[in-house]
């Protein structure tokens, strides 16, 4: 502060007499015109602007010198290790940051957090789900970077800096399924709605060049899951979101229908602001370069995405179906055998990926009941009767035990748990040769990831030759592992979506507390203020 207040202070005293230097030279030059005005007058205005701006290109340049005998500004960099933290702002959504209910989680998360580990400091997440102050801060510098799930467009690189993507996605315009499926731009017949300065609102910009007919609104208030909800309960008809966004969500709504894709696949990636100074910048290329190559990045994308590729409609209606019908009858067993150190919701996702609870349930190998038992299995683990379906369970659970006490304790959750689903599926032989395999093709045999993508080749004679156990059905444990995925984790989101519900409904649905009062939509209902009508 004192340093400021002096360079103020001698600032204003070099203008003052820098001021009485132009005046003077200013007179001394109007005295040589007026002396030789017939001879030079046409020099006389580029000769005093050519003092006025020597006069102030002085003073800019002493003033410029006193700021570099002041102490020197740290590199960004230097300023996020002295203040030990890394500002990263980022979305509240499933692909990007959300709390769960083993604590935070995301994508982004992930590795914003091995970032700063890497640097030496802490993350400190600062949560925005509206995309222009996202952008505004980073341009700012109120903030270290973005990380949240942000794309690269053109329009974005003029105000951004784009780190390099870690993940690819296509941009899909959505509806309900059972409504007229639009097959392109020009079938669309309802309200388009898009989250305002997204890249989706940019895309249909440049469709609008194309199609004067094309029309949407823009929201700042809703997130795109949120509209998505809003197609589901028929308040929009369509809207429009990126792949990794509609598989999170269409494992627990799987109406969401995709009617087409828009434009070309696109980079999600980290954003920086436009400074000189790359510091920071250039090390989370260092950082991404180094976790591409250890496979972390598609160890994470394997995590998060890697069970939604492919999406069954009618399975998964079929799913949500047994868990309002059948579910109930079966959850207290669920519960008592999975006991504290299992998840019953797993052991009830493994149950319905067996024998869709089917207590009778029987295949041409000789597998019986719930769960899915051979004989031999059963007979070890103590169960008489396998059609019966607690026995059955409580015969599942001690299995997956059993093979869950396999997996080596150095491998981590989740992978530790779905290669002891796939050792379920499979046996843990079958999966123990193909994690050679994968060691002997240089991945790393304790990630799912590495291993899942080498199991099918124990359905080939060049590999299966040499390895302990032989041939296996490689790809079937690959697809087991998957399906149980997708049902746990709408049994999860079930659960915690009960949970939330208020444990006293009214009798009567008409019947309103006296501070509460209905308002007649339709007489009433005024646009809302931050949505924008695009014609």
């Amino acid at each position: 502060m004192k340093n400021r207040v002096k360079i103020q202070q001698v600032t204003q005293y070099l203008v003052a007499h820098l001021n009485i230097f132009n005046s003077v030279i200013l007179d001394r030059t109007n005295l040589c015109y007026r002396n030789k005005r017939s001879v030079y007058p046409k020099y006389h205005l580029s000769y005093v602007s050519l003092i006025k701006h020597i006069s102030r290109f002085t003073c800019l340049a002493l003033i410029f010198s006193l700021f570099s005998c002041s102490e020197p500004t740290l590199p960004h960099l230097e300023q996020i290790k002295k203040r030990g933290v890394l500002k990263v702002i980022t979305r509240n959504s499933p692909a990007t940051y959300y709390e769960s209910s083993d604590g935070t989680a995301g994508v982004e998360f992930e590795l914003a957090e091995a970032f700063a580990k890497s640097l030496g400091v802490k993350a400190e997440f600062i949560i925005e789900d509206d995309l222009k102050k996202i952008i505004e801060a980073v341009s700012s510098g109120e903030v270290d970077l973005a990380a949240a799930g942000l794309t690269i467009t053109k329009e974005r690189e003029k105000q951004l800096r784009f780190a390099p993507a870690y993940q690819i996605i296509t941009t899909k315009l959505v509806f309900k399924q059972g409504k007229k499926w639009p097959r392109n731009i020009e079938q669309l017949n309802g309200e388009l709605r898009v989250v305002a300065h997204s890249s989706y609102a940019q895309e249909l910009l440049e469709l609008k060049k194309t199609h004067p007919n094309l029309h949407w609104s823009e929201t700042n208030s809703q997130t795109a899951e949120e509209l998505l909800m809003m197609v589901l309960d028929e308040t929009i008809d369509y809207t429009i979101v990126d792949s990794t966004e509609l598989d999170l969500n269409r494992r627990f709504h799987p109406e969401l229908a995709v009617a087409f894709t828009l434009g070309e696949p696109q980079g999600l990636a980290w954003a920086f602001s436009l400074t000189d100074d790359y510091g920071l910048f250039t090390k989370s290329i260092e950082f991404f370069g180094e976790q591409k190559a250890l496979g972390n990045i598609a160890h994470l994308n394997e995590k998060y995405y890697g069970h939604l590729e492919k999406f069954d409609y009618v399975g998964a209606r079929k799913f949500h179906q047994a868990t309002d019908q059948k579910l109930e009858k079966y959850k207290d067993w669920f519960v008592e055998s999975a006991a504290d150190d299992i998840d019953w919701r797993l052991l009830a996702a493994v149950s319905y990926q067996e024998s869709h609870w089917k207590p009778n349930a029987k295949s041409a190998t000789g597998v019986r009941g719930m769960m899915m038992l051979t004989l031999r299995t059963a007979k070890q683990l103590g169960i008489t009767n396998r059609l019966d379906p607690e026995q059955s369970i409580i015969g599942g659970a001690k299995y997956l035990r059993k093979v869950l006490s396999r997996v080596p304790k150095r491998i981590p959750e989740p992978d530790k748990t779905w290669f002891a689903l796939a050792g379920y599926n499979v046996g843990w032989g079958h999966v123990e040769d193909a994690r050679i395999i994968t060691q002997k093709q240089g991945a790393d045999p304790d990630k799912w990831a590495d291993v899942k993508e080498r199991l099918p080749l124990l359905q080939k004679s060049k590999w299966y030759k040499s390895t302990k156990y032989g041939y296996a059905r490689g790809s079937e444990p690959v697809h087991y592992v998957d399906n149980i995925r997708r049902y746990y984790d709408v049994l999860v989101w079930q659960d915690e979506e009960n949970q939330d519900l208020p444990d006293e409904q009214p009798s009567d649905p008409m019947e309103l507390k006296p501070s509460e009062t209905i308002i007649a939509e339709a007489d009433t209902k005024q646009p809302d203020p931050n949505n924008k009508i695009v014609d």
